[in-house]
């Protein structure tokens, strides 16, 4: 493992964003199982949505070390469940015999430099059957100032993540969602150029918008959205 520092600044900002976690999580929770892998765990926010139910492991992957103590504060003082586990580093880190269920990325894939390799990583530590899942930004030509300002290398499409896919992994979902929000996406791009959304910002696209896309995004087939999700089944 080397020496990590995280460079964003969004995480507790998007911790607020309480429909979209909701929305999001709602889609991949069936296919988490009974032992799980987060990797870039964070501040846990996601954690907190996601672990809601009676698992019987859940390891926080962070190779920021300010965040990994954070995490361990988190469970200590009972706001992340006993089930969860914290540790520093990242998968080499993991001894080759840890298997998991699922293994998740959310917003974290963007942020690897080699995500091809990290995904051929990932599969080592999936038990056959397991479940891949990815959350990650959206098309490239939506990339702005904010996200070379939180440490994205990339934003994504269909095509792109399934690149770095292995092939012993079989699709299950891959699609885009929160359609509405990505007219907020534009109008940053080619109107405000910020780097990074002010709170009020947040709440409004999470109260307004993301709801409209829950609605929507279903009906137009998932077609388009400012993020894309996909979820890949170990078949060997």
């Amino acid at each position: 493992m080397t020496n990590y520092t995280y460079i964003g600044s969004e995480l507790e900002l998007f911790r607020h964003a309480r429909n979209w976690k909701a929305y999001w999580s709602d889609l991949i929770k069936p296919f988490l199982g009974n032992e799980v892998l987060e990797v870039g765990a964070g501040t846990g926010s996601n954690t907190e949505i996601l672990c809601q139910g009676s698992y019987k492991r859940w390891l926080c992957l962070e190779p920021d070390s300010v965040l990994a103590s954070n995490l361990k504060l988190s469970i200590h003082n009972n706001l992340i469940p006993q089930c969860c586990d914290v540790k520093i580093g990242d998968l080499s880190d993991l001894n080759f015999e840890e298997q998991f269920d699922s293994i998740i990325y959310i917003d974290v894939i963007e942020h690897i430099e080699d995500d091809k390799l990290e995904a051929t990583f990932a599969v080592n530590h999936l038990k056959v059957n397991g479940f891949l899942v990815i959350l990650s930004p959206a098309h490239q030509w939506l990339f702005t100032n904010f996200d070379k300002a939180i440490g994205h290398y990339r934003r994504y499409d269909n095509q792109t993540l399934s690149s770095i896919i292995p092939n012993n992994l079989k699709c299950i979902k891959l699609r885009y969602i929160d359609s509405i929000g990505l007219a907020a996406s534009l109008g940053n791009k080619f109107i405000l150029k910020s780097k990074m959304p002010t709170k009020k910002q947040i709440l409004l696209w999470d109260r307004v918008m993301v709801p409209l896309s829950q609605k929507v995004d279903p009906l137009i087939n998932y077609s388009i959205g400012k993020s894309i999700l996909g979820i890949w089944q170990k078949t060997y």
